[in-house]
């Protein structure tokens, strides 16, 4: 049985995604692989929330049969939150993946576009 799911997000440099994390969501980069001067690889956490970045560069050298794939992107992450406007005011001045909406589900959600490109679905129920 599956014990954890981590999902893991490529781009060309990992250093303003890493950012976005940390800066502005409160998240923890608990490890980091350089690549030569820049970052190669980074996880970041939150409580029970962890997620990888890879560079396009260092993801090559790990999986070279895999290369071909690692650009195809972008990744769509959905993240439940407790305060969505927390996140909208944390998310100021990145660019908007989605409008603030109300989802036939009865969920309110805010999309924007992280550094690398990704787009990250903040949603908030009840």
């Amino acid at each position: 049985m599956p014990k954890k799911l981590t999902p893991v997000l490529y781009a060309a440099e990992i250093e303003p995604s890493v950012a976005f994390w940390v800066d502005r969501l409160g998240f923890n980069k608990t490890v980091e692989v350089p690549e030569g001067n820049v970052l190669g690889f980074a996880i970041l956490q939150k409580d029970n929330i962890e997620l990888m970045y890879q560079s396009f560069t260092s993801a090559v050298k790990d999986a070279p049969s895999l290369a071909e794939f690692f650009q195809k992107g972008p990744s769509f992450l959905f993240v439940e939150v407790e305060n969505l406007e927390e996140i909208i005011t944390s998310a100021e001045g990145c660019k908007t993946a989605v409008e603030r909406r109300t989802t036939p589900y009865g969920a309110k959600e805010y999309g924007v576009f992280d550094p690398a490109g990704h787009v990250i679905l903040f949603a908030q129920f009840g």
